[in-house]
């Protein structure tokens, strides 16, 4: 684990620590984590699952701003009060505004400032700007964001420019369609603005200050853009504090209003402890003995897994779904879930939320329900309530499905299923299930791009459906789904120890190297976001029939260690790559999602010390403690849910497989509490630098020589020992 400025990192996690009595968990968690490199995390404040997420921006231009923040970056250019966490497009950055002190009418409102004089930590946020002399401090409940700016010298005031947010073109003239923004009073600002980025949306907002605007200056707009900017002046002296609280709505500005409403006082303190309370109940549902830096990994892991996905229903459950209108949320909460970013968090993310939060399950069942009723389909790839149709596969089946296998109530199964079945039949954009259906998988001069993925990642979902199926009473649709799920056979080339595209003929894509990458949005290709050898192994669901198509365990071994040790002999510049494929180790990519389970393939071939070996490595050497802590996009959290799992030894290969692999443990104890007041414990006997390897196990103080446990471990209860030692 290495180690990077850790008296910084634990001088900002340790900020306004007040444990109440509890667990502070909070303490280990390093918000900057992910800010650099490609993680695409932000700094700024959020409740857990909350609707606002007020963050400082230094760019808002292309892949390196998806989140709008980069760590390595000396200039602040505004605080908007939307992102998105760890995604690869760049989006939202809403109601964005900018304190400055001097000339109201400059062209460039930005401003330096110091790293040491940036803070941060669970629901909270601080800086002191340079050049526009003040200091911020920021917070944020579930529904509303809160500032606390207190300016230096006099003539202070806020610039808001009403076209900027994230976008992929330096010009941002397309990003903003509509605008209307109004100051009813003295004291508040309201706007609707439609918008095109990552997401087509409609979005509302409100902004109240404490003070009233003495002077508004209504500054030029750029070229072909349909937002307003305004500089707003209030008479400042110096030493004087401005606050301003900020709320948004898909429904309308008194939707936004109300939502304002919910934060009732100007006390940014307050809302500090408020949220970070929020923090540590989830944070506090596990205890781990570690190193600092260990725990500062951990709990930083943990904190990413919960920050998606996010409630955008008003304080009386409006919101606006899918088909652009108005609907109430099915959950009794009033809370509908979005940025649910189901093609990576089906994997590790998810099944975490059902350990450690199997009510909030629940909710984001109900909303991809409510998604259903509006779109016709399950949500794909479902932001700000918009199916964005930007990922593959069928992945909220997963989601439901899993509900309904692991018992959780909380809505209404009939209800489920019936969507389910009907987002696997009824064609819609990436899944031509006729032509699944008439050829066994997806033929490439019919379903291009992407047809080696798609095939791949729709029978894991028919997989899901079967199973949740055969629950349900639904032998029918059981059987259906079962069968359909064995497709992925028909794309292994055996000759060639590859899953290959063929066309509606049968026929072999041809010419063909493992190595090229593939993306759908850019270059085309069979696989989505990676190349053959990523998605080679990317069958979660019959693990045992993935090994007998190698030809038994020991061939399989053996592909896998060419997966983990193979080297393009092509130089960079000499073939076409996607940014998402990072963290390599040989062609696993652990940047990307795809990869995740594979290492633990090895257990499930009886090779479990290659599975310590490269789990070990991963941890090791693509986490740490530092802004570039992460090796590849966080995706709502997916990233983080593998650390947090693979931590504690074992993983959910299957996620639907109601069990999990048995790794290597990265920590010498972990405490599960779960519901009715039952805990789950792990303990890693003789951990050290030295023993590495797991050289037995006892499950509830027996023996055990099986490669998974099972879910119902969470459920009722339980104790795991590995006995550790060198190789």
């Amino acid at each position: 684990m290495k180690s990077k400025n850790s008296a910084l990192f634990a001088l900002a996690a340790a900020l306004l620590c007040s444990c109440g009595g509890g667990a502070d968990n909070a303490r280990y968690v390093n918000v900057f984590i992910g800010t650099d490199a490609n993680g695409h995390t932000y700094p700024g404040a959020v409740a857990p699952f909350g609707m606002v997420q007020p963050s400082p921006e230094t760019g808002r231009v292309g892949w390196d701003y998806c989140s709008g923040y980069r760590y390595g970056d000396g200039k602040i250019i505004s605080f908007g009060q939307t992102h998105l966490s760890g995604t690869g497009c760049p989006d939202s950055g809403d109601a964005a505004f900018m304190p400055f002190v001097g000339n109201p009418r400059r062209s460039d409102f930005s401003s330096g400032f110091k790293k040491e004089n940036e803070k941060a930590s669970p629901g909270f946020y601080s800086v002191v700007l340079d050049d526009a002399k003040c200091a911020v401090r920021l917070s944020a409940s579930e529904r509303a964001a809160i500032y606390e700016i207190e300016f230096f010298e006099g003539g202070g005031g806020l610039f808001f420019d009403f076209q900027s947010g994230m976008f992929w073109r330096e010009d941002p003239s397309g990003r903003v369609l509509e605008s209307e923004i109004d100051m009813p009073d003295a004291f508040t600002i309201v706007g609707r603005q439609k918008v095109k980025s990552f997401t087509a949306r409609e979005i509302w907002f409100a902004v109240k200050f404490d003070k009233p605007v003495k002077e508004r200056i209504v500054l030029p707009s750029k070229p072909n853009c349909k937002g307003a900017r305004w500089s707003l002046l209030f008479g400042l002296n110096k030493g004087d504090v401005l606050r301003a609280k900020a709320a948004v709505s898909t429904v309308s500005a008194g939707g936004a209003l109300a939502n304002l409403g919910t934060l009732p006082h100007w006390d940014v303190s307050k809302t500090v402890a408020q949220t970070r309370a929020e923090w540590n109940a989830i944070l506090s549902k596990i205890d781990i003995d570690a190193s600092d830096a260990q725990k500062v990994v951990f709990y930083t892991a943990l904190y990413h897994a919960f920050v998606s996905p996010n409630n955008i229903a008003d304080a009386d459950g409006k919101y606006r779904g899918a088909d652009g209108k108005v609907a109430v949320s099915s959950n009794a909460s009033g809370k509908y879930y979005t940025n649910l970013s189901l093609w990576d968090t089906y994997r590790a993310a998810i099944p975490l939320t059902a350990i450690l939060a199997p009510e909030k399950l629940s909710e984001f069942a109900n909303s991809m329900l409510d998604h259903f009723d509006a779109a016709g389909v399950l949500p794909t790839n479902a932001y700000w309530g918009k199916e964005t149709w930007c990922m593959i596969g069928n992945h909220a089946v997963s989601a439901l499905a899993g509900c309904i296998q692991r018992g959780i109530g909380g809505f209404d199964r009939e209800r489920a299923l019936r969507a389910m079945i009907s987002s696997s039949e009824k064609n819609h954009r990436k899944s031509d299930f006729s032509a699944l259906e008439k050829y066994g998988y997806y033929p490439f001069d019919l379903c291009n791009p992407e047809s080696v993925s798609k095939t791949l990642e729709n029978c894991f979902g028919d997989y899901c459906l079967s199973e949740a199926a055969k629950i349900m009473g639904r032998g029918d649709a059981a059987e259906k789904f079962a069968r359909r799920a064995g497709y992925y056979k028909n794309i292994f080339d055996p000759s060639a120890g590859f899953m290959r595209s063929r066309d509606s003929k049968g026929k072999w894509r041809e010419p063909f190297n493992p190595f090229e990458y593939s993306h759908a949005e850019t270059f085309g290709g069979d696989y989505t976001e990676g190349n053959a050898w990523q998605y080679n192994f990317h069958v979660q669901h019959d693990t045992d029939g993935l090994i007998k198509l190698f030809g038994g365990k020991e061939k399989f071994v053996k592909a896998l260690d060419a997966m983990f040790g193979a080297v393009d002999s092509r130089k960079e510049g000499e073939y076409l790559k996607t940014r998402d494929v990072t963290g390599m180790v040989g062609q696993y990519a652990h940047g990307n999602e795809p990869s995740h389970h594979v290492a633990y393939l090895y257990a499930l071939a009886g090779r479990s010390d290659r599975t310590a070996e490269i789990v070990r490595k991963i941890c090791s050497e693509l986490y740490s403690d530092a802004p570039d802590g992460l090796c590849g996009n966080d995706d709502c959290g997916q990233m983080s849910a593998w650390y947090v799992f693979s931590a504690m030894g074992f993983y959910p290969v299957n996620p639907n497989g109601l069990e999990y692999v048995l790794g290597a443990p990265q920590i010498a104890r972990a405490t599960i509490r779960l519901a009715g007041g039952k805990t789950f414990e792990m303990r890693a006997r003789n951990l050290s630098e030295k023993n590495l390897y797991v050289k037995s196990v006892k499950v509830n103080g027996a023996e055990y020589k099986g490669a998974t446990i099972p879910h119902s471990m969470f459920v009722e209860g339980g104790t795991l020992e590995f006995f550790m030692g060198e190789k």
